[in-house]
């Protein structure tokens, strides 16, 4: 289970330039849930990932993964319990190493990395086998250069990279936002069979109304730093992609 309580996040304190990003955030997300999160530009989605992942502390409140007290913990020390795949599809892989080094450094995410586990044999039919679920034949280019991959295929092996160990929450932040429509939904078809197959607790931003319902199980909507919106059941299910639009005007 993950959960935030009363938790504020305020840029430049104490200044002219003051910006109270997070207004006492509460949201609590139970284990294997799949929430897609929707808002307008400076509502604080990517705000409310960073303060999941560590990027950013809060000034207040606190912030619970599992059993642990996270709040203070920093971005390398939650590893281990946190995956995140980024909107820009160059962000999630290096580009000089190659698709079987990318994924060895994602195996021993959390612990002390090394390249030489690429080596092994038995590690190769892991990636293999992985990457195969993509169908995009990745699993016969292991050699290569993640940055010879088209942006496509580089932000799914991002995917795959992140879910390649078991972690508490899994962040999809805007992650086929840099995609083309057709590769996106291939993307998207991908993401969610790994989240069903595996169980895993996902928070995903979307500016797509469409994904926003048709991927999860709730959608929340924020607004100013807040959450004004908690949508789930069978209300959610009665709401249309016009009906999340309309409540933009709101």
């Amino acid at each position: 289970m993950i959960k935030l309580d009363n938790v504020h996040v305020i840029f430049n304190q104490g200044t002219e330039l003051e910006n109270h990003v997070l207004k006492g955030i509460n949201l609590t997300v139970e284990q294997g849930e799949f929430i897609t999160v929707i808002g307008g530009n400076g509502a604080g989605k990517s705000t409310l990932m960073n303060i999941l992942s560590g990027d950013i502390l809060p000034q207040r409140g606190t912030i619970l993964i599992g059993e642990k007290n996270v709040t203070k913990w920093a971005t390398a020390k939650r590893s281990p319990l946190v995956a995140r795949v980024f909107q820009d599809p160059l962000i999630g892989t290096f580009a000089d190493l190659s698709i079987e080094e990318n994924l060895s450094l994602a195996y021993k995410r959390g612990q002390c990395r090394g390249l030489t586990l690429g080596l092994k044999s038995r590690l190769r039919e892991t990636f293999k086998q992985a990457l195969s679920y993509l169908n995009m034949g990745l699993e016969n280019r292991l050699k290569d250069k993640a940055g010879a991959l088209s942006g496509g295929q580089r932000q799914a092996l991002s995917l795959i990279m992140a879910t390649m160990q078991t972690s508490q929450i899994l962040l999809l932040d805007e992650h086929t936002a840099a995609l083309d429509p057709k590769i996106a939904k291939t993307i998207m078809e991908v993401t969610n069979n790994l989240i069903r197959a595996q169980k895993l607790t996902t928070l995903m931003i979307t500016h797509s109304m469409s994904q926003a319902l048709e991927y999860g199980s709730r959608t929340v909507m924020m607004y100013h730093g807040e959450i004004i919106r908690d949508m789930k059941g069978d209300n959610r299910k009665a709401l249309s992609p016009d009906d999340l639009i309309k409540y933009f005007d709101l």
